[in-house]
């Protein structure tokens, strides 16, 4: 199980502390992107990421929870991640969705495809043999520390089955209201990444990041 602490919980006064604690621990970072238009709230520019691109060797998760993720992903691709993802709802059509993961890929990434806890598995079925990653939101995106949406399992079971009958490598990322209450079944439905922030960043980093790896 990779555990992906999301960085939208960290405490920016203890940047360097955490940074360090994360880089020793993980070896994911995800990065939240918020346009406060897809989802009504605002995070990072491509600046504080470079910030942590210049200090950790972590492979860079980049969501991006915004409405043009053409433009986003070529900022954030030039700013050094390694994985973008964006929204099935960003973008109108099958055409355009393939057209981003292909220009994703042609510049050395790897791509995923999100979807809300509204939107049905079956949106994104043609699409699963293209990309690298599939992110299950388990929150309304645009906001921390919310709770666990429990039909978020049904849907890993289904992309996990869909996964171990077409013998495709996509991982499964789940995000939003992850803890060491739900990682566990989680893990069981077919998760390979949890992304967790309030849990991770709330007390002691390094104690809940290990409390998140010991129901590995």
């Amino acid at each position: 199980m990779i555990i992906a602490p999301s960085i939208l919980s960290l405490d920016y006064s203890e940047f360097k502390s955490q940074l360090n604690i994360l880089n020793e621990n993980c070896e994911y970072i995800h990065f939240d992107v918020m346009d406060g238009h897809f989802v009504p709230n605002l995070s990072f520019g491509p600046d504080i990421f470079k910030a942590f691109r210049k200090n950790s060797n972590l492979f860079m998760d980049v969501h991006l929870m915004v409405s043009d993720p053409f433009y986003f992903s070529d900022v954030f691709i030039k700013a050094g991640a390694d994985g973008i993802t964006f929204h099935d709802e960003a973008l109108p059509d099958l055409e355009s969705k393939l057209e981003l993961i292909n220009k994703i890929h042609d510049n050395y990434c790897k791509a995923g495809i999100s979807i809300k806890p509204k939107t049905d598995v079956l949106s994104i079925m043609p699409l699963l043999d293209e990309v690298d990653l599939v992110l299950v939101m388990s929150v309304e995106p645009g906001y921390g520390g919310q709770a666990f949406i429990e039909d978020t399992y049904e849907k890993i079971k289904q992309l996990n089955d869909y996964r171990l009958r077409k013998n495709l490598n996509y991982k499964i990322e789940v995000d939003g209201g992850v803890n060491d209450k739900n990682a566990y079944k989680l893990k069981e439905c077919g998760t390979d990444i949890l992304v967790a922030g309030s849990f991770v960043f709330k007390g002691d980093l390094k104690a809940n990041i290990d409390n998140l790896k010991a129901l590995d």
